[in-house]
């Protein structure tokens, strides 16, 4: 049996400053995958995820999650309601400890009871976050900052998680830990995956299938079977 639709968009229209980027986004995720949106820098990828978690708000259309319209729902009920969120260039706050930007990461799911199994977990598929779990999160790498932000976010225990190049600015050999890592925590928990990428072994190794933007459109979709088609796959993020 196919799994029911957990993301959704209709339509979807937004922009800045009166300036349209996203002109009619149509897209579905069921509860459960892991998909890549894909495309050409500036055709509205990043956009799309401010879209998504409320951060931009949609000029016309609609995102409804697990059926519900969030249209007018702000970006911290949109992460109440399960969508965990982490940001192109991962935001976390450089001056606290790790153990610190985590527990800020609980407060999103309302303190929830289980925070110490959570943390727990986390710390197991992020080992590098327990071993510096008293260290500052600005001085640790890029690649470390990455799987923080990813820990943050799971801290508050999302049913949906949305990645926005998860993989800039990280050595190749952590952009492949990071994305094993997801897969693994896909298969385990069923958490659902949507993230925006450029690498393509990132790309190739996490997504099920993708969705290709361009234009601000959605133009067109890529299975499995074409993701191990390099050449097509490098073509749609030809620059």
């Amino acid at each position: 049996m196919r799994k029911e639709i957990l993301l959704e968009t209709m339509g979807l229209w937004a922009g800045y400053g009166g300036k349209p980027v996203l002109q009619g986004v149509d897209l579905s995720v069921r509860a459960g995958e892991i998909v890549a949106v894909i495309g050409r820098n500036g055709v509205g990828k990043s956009t799309l995820m401010k879209s998504l978690i409320g951060l931009l708000p949609s000029d016309r259309g609609s995102v409804l999650f697990q059926g519900e319209a969030l249209d007018a729902m702000a970006a911290h009920r949109r992460a109440r309601q399960g969508i965990g969120y982490v940001p192109q260039g991962r935001d976390v706050f450089p001056r606290m400890s790790v153990g610190e930007n985590l527990l800020v990461g609980q407060s999103i799911g309302g303190g929830r009871s289980d925070a110490a199994a959570r943390l727990d977990a986390i710390y197991g598929y992020f080992p590098i976050l327990k071993e510096r779990r008293d260290q500052r999160a600005g001085t640790l790498s890029g690649g470390q900052q990455q799987q923080l932000a990813i820990g943050r976010v799971l801290m508050g225990g999302p049913s949906l998680i949305l990645l926005d190049e998860p993989s800039e600015g990280i050595q190749p050999n952590i952009v492949q830990d990071i994305a094993r890592i997801m897969v693994d925590l896909n298969r385990q928990t069923g958490i659902t995956v949507v993230f925006v990428e450029q690498n393509l072994d990132m790309i190739r190794a996490m997504a099920e299938r993708c969705y290709v933007m361009d234009k601000g459109r959605i133009t067109a979709e890529i299975g499995r079977d074409a993701l191990e088609d390099r050449d097509t796959v490098r073509r749609y993020l030809a620059v």
